[in-house]
């Protein structure tokens, strides 16, 4: 039984929680769904975010005036290969292995430097204003290029986080590292991590520097700032003919992007996780306390829906949320939990120590009564990197018969199967409001008090 949904740390055996690491960690299998916007490092405090972006957009700039000046076919190709940043790993892609633009989209690009004056004169200030001249320059794209034009920095920033949480690195060769003083792409021999099956070198990312959208975003602009004025305010916009209005009155994109200067102050990065609030948390819980046992009405599916929310959200940052996952044991389905086991605290070292349980898996059962076969379903799920602990999620506590089947199983084969209930789920968020002692304790009691109950 594989790792669900692994993560770079994981399969080195680290365990790290996200919110303990100033870089982003990557899963193996797909990519990461954020995306680094170059304006943070614009804004940043730090001078040397500011410096990294004003290189960028020199080094930006520089090439697209070149290419207006008889060097069009090699900045081209250059662009082409700069479009994509496989190392890194951020995006929606399944693979973590994207598609570079075409040529035209590049040439696109260019032309701008020759089609707009004040570009022609000065260039762009920022690399995100592309997107509102040109199709197909989505949020993707504009992380892609700007993770190459800094991907320098980035490798060193990855082999001095790595060296620092002890993550092994690996002799490598990384192609496409744009070389500031030549304006050209080359290889570099030096170490990084590399992907367990691939052998692709693996590169980190800073999570200040990451968002779910740009800050300057075609979106946005197409929605709330579209200019309009006496002429054109009975014109049905769509995308193809604003980003022709764009290339034509270069002005309105101008304006829109000193208001987004102006209120820089309002930009900040996107957490890879951020809790709900309290009154999130009520309500979800409240949503369950309502809910029926059963399946009548969907009660089932609402009631792991409420439950996988609320959960994700009382245990972090102790433990990050993995997954969700249905399986089918006997003809029945089963809706699973996944967490990875970070080991940020005692309870949860113990855990992966006494149980092998590198990943923790809670099975969500709403029913009235839990019966011996549901036990067995989970009993016989556990095991390799599951380890042999496990919880069910469900309504009311174990009948006592039940609760000593649990006991012999300990007993005889050392598994530690607790049960969480609704007013478990209650104790929580009680913990959650109060903000003196993490909910994860509720867990930790449950298996206190399941000891206490063993045999030694």
């Amino acid at each position: 039984m594989a790792i669900v949904r692994p993560r770079l740390t994981e399969h080195y055996g680290l365990s790290l929680a996200q919110a303990t690491v100033p870089f982003a960690i990557p899963f193996l299998d797909e990519d990461l769904p954020l995306y680094v916007d170059p304006f943070l490092l614009w804004k940043s405090p730090s001078q040397q975010d500011y410096s990294l972006h004003a290189s960028m957009i020199q080094s930006f700039n520089r090439l697209g005036l070149e290419a207006n000046k008889g060097k069009l076919d090699e900045v081209t190709a250059l662009f082409i290969q700069m479009s994509e940043c496989d190392e890194v790993g951020l995006g929606s892609s399944a693979t973590r292995i994207g598609k570079r633009i075409g040529k035209n989209t590049a040439e696109q690009i260019l032309q701008l430097f020759a089609r707009i004056p004040r570009y022609a004169s000065g260039g762009m200030g920022h690399l995100e204003e592309t997107q509102l001249f040109i199709d197909g320059l989505s949020k993707d794209r504009i992380s892609d290029f700007t993770c190459n034009f800094v991907k320098s920095f980035l490798i060193d920033f990855t082999i001095e986080e790595c060296e620092r949480v002890c993550l092994p690195l690996t002799d490598v060769t990384v192609p496409n590292v744009f070389d500031a003083r030549t304006h050209s792409l080359v290889g570099i021999k030096t170490k990084l991590p590399v992907h367990p099956t691939t052998a692709r070198p693996i590169i980190l990312v800073p999570k200040r520097w990451l968002r779910l959208a740009p800050w300057i975003s075609f979106d946005e602009y197409f929605k709330s700032y579209i200019p309009k004025d006496e002429r054109f305010n009975e014109v049905v916009w769509d995308r193809v003919n604003l980003l022709s209005y764009n290339r034509d009155n270069w002005g309105a994109v101008e304006e829109y992007v000193k208001l987004k200067e102006r209120t820089a102050a309002d930009c900040s990065n996107d957490p890879l996780f951020k809790q709900i609030p309290l009154i999130s948390a009520q309500r979800k819980l409240a949503e369950i306390q309502k809910l029926p046992s059963g399946k009548n009405d969907n009660a089932d599916k609402k009631y792991e829906d409420a439950v996988t929310a609320l959960l994700a959200n009382m245990f972090y940052p102790q433990l990050d949320f993995a997954d969700t996952q249905v399986r089918t044991d006997s003809g029945a389905q089963i809706r699973d939990l996944i967490f990875y086991n970070n080991r940020e605290v005692e309870f949860l070292s113990d855990i992966e120590k006494q149980f092998e349980s590198r990943q923790l898996v809670m099975e969500l059962k709403n029913v009235a009564k839990i019966e011996r076969e549901h036990i067995n379903q989970l009993h016989r799920y556990l095991g390799n990197e599951f380890g042999r602990f496990g919880v069910i999620v469900t309504r009311n506590p174990l009948p006592r018969s039940i609760r000593k089947n649990t006991v012999d199983l300990w007993s005889g084969k050392r598994v530690a199967i607790l049960p969480i209930t609704d007013a478990d789920l209650a104790l929580m968020v009680a913990l959650f409001e109060q903000k003196k002692r993490p909910p994860l304790d509720v867990l930790k009691r449950a298996y206190l008090q399941f000891i206490k109950e063993c045999p030694v």
